[in-house]
């Protein structure tokens, strides 16, 4: 429990406290466990108090000094710290919840595991400070300096780090998930077993990442969305395999879902499954957009070939012309006899990757001829890996 005398002459107010500090300067303050709630300690001298359990929910400690201050397990939920300073404090296993510590001094603090979820950091010097196991879902960190912070298995889902610089920051294993990282320095950062979701990254600085756990040779990336995926490629045969089935199985079909036309394309999608193929199907009579030529883009550079049903005169050339300068991937047409391709086909035929349409006279002679279609995509997929 606190020392009594330490506690009234604290609630005499902070004027006779600061007073009683600088003429007791080997006081050792305690206030263990202290009832601080709602308490007026504007620029408090706190420095190397015994905070240890204290209650100072909604406590204004704006300006105070908590220079090495022990606040582990403190209550400061709703507390104002604005430019407060917590040099070296210990706050391990303390309550921040939406406390207001903007402009504040925490570098080189221990807030190791502490609930700072919703706290507003803004523009707060954190440089060194230790979050590990911290909560900080949705904090504002906007501008905030978290330079060698550390990091390691932190909550940062949704937390604003719009403009902070955690250049050579710990981030090992923590939770990314819907973070805002815009115009913020990750240079430098560990980023290795992080989990990133629906990450805000414009104007970021990617440099340097470490992908890599401490006692492994060092491998960095310049992309902190793709960093999780390329350990994973290098470290996992199983993910390898994957990719390496993905890239060696995959056909992308093509073709305008009518119930006619959808029909064709699913007795296609079956027979290449017997074939040990993957088949994927995309319907491309949807309105142009960058969406979806940019997902078919991303669909045909997957593949091992595609194949375009153009049968239909009204459906869309569009995916099928952007797609074919940008991808080589062996392209090969099916259209129903008597019917002629879209005009610009003609001139798609000039790459070496897309092949002469094959006709065909109905489902039933296209499906029993089906590797009629195939072979030719297959051996064009050959010919282009081997020049690679």
């Amino acid at each position: 429990m606190a020392n009594p005398e330490h506690l009234a002459k604290l609630k005499e107010g902070v004027e006779t406290w600061n007073r009683w500090r600088q003429e007791n300067p080997d006081a050792d303050p305690d206030l263990i466990a202290a009832d601080l709630r709602g308490a007026q300690l504007r620029g408090a001298n706190l420095s190397e108090a015994k905070l240890i359990g204290a209650d100072l929910i909604c406590a204004d400690l704006t300006q105070a000094s908590l220079v090495r201050a022990n606040l582990r397990e403190a209550r400061l939920c709703g507390s104002q710290l604005v430019a407060a300073t917590l040099t070296g404090a210990t706050i391990f296993w303390a309550d921040l919840r939406e406390a207001v510590l903007t402009w504040s001094d925490l570098s080189a603090a221990n807030v190791a595991a502490t609930n700072v979820s919703k706290a507003d950091l803004h523009g707060a010097n954190l440089s060194k400070a230790d979050f590990i196991e911290s909560n900080l879902t949705e904090a504002n960190l906007s501008g905030a300096d978290l330079r060698g912070a550390n990091l390691r298995q932190a909550n940062l889902s949704r937390a604003n780090l719009n403009k902070a610089d955690l250049s050579g920051a710990n981030l090992r294993g923590a939770s990314l998930v819907g973070t805002n990282f815009e115009d913020a320095n990750l240079t430098g950062c560990n980023v290795y077993g992080v989990s990133a979701w629906d990450l805000r990254l414009v104007g970021a600085i990617q440099s340097n990442l470490v992908i890599t756990p401490p006692g492994e040779s060092v491998i960095q990336v310049d992309n902190l969305e793709v960093a999780q995926f390329i350990y994973l490629l290098l470290n996992n045969e199983r993910i390898r395999n994957v990719i390496d089935t993905i890239t060696s199985k995959v056909v992308l079909i093509l073709g305008r879902f009518t119930p006619e036309r959808k029909a064709v394309l699913d007795a296609i999608r079956e027979e290449l499954r017997k074939r040990d193929y993957l088949p994927v199907l995309f319907d491309f009579n949807k309105p142009d957009s960058k969406d979806v030529t940019g997902t078919v883009t991303l669909l045909a550079k997957m593949a091992r070939f595609v194949i375009a049903d153009l049968t239909d005169p009204s459906c869309s050339p569009y995916e099928v012309g952007k797609i074919v300068p940008d991808t080589k991937v062996p392209l090969q047409a099916i259209i129903l006899d008597g019917q002629r391709p879209f005009a610009m086909f003609t001139d798609l035929l000039d790459y070496p990757w897309v092949l002469p349409p094959y006709k065909y006279k109905s489902a039933e002679t296209l499906l029993a001829n089906l590797d009629d279609v195939i072979a030719p995509a297959e051996a064009k997929a050959k010919e282009l890996r081997d020049r690679q």
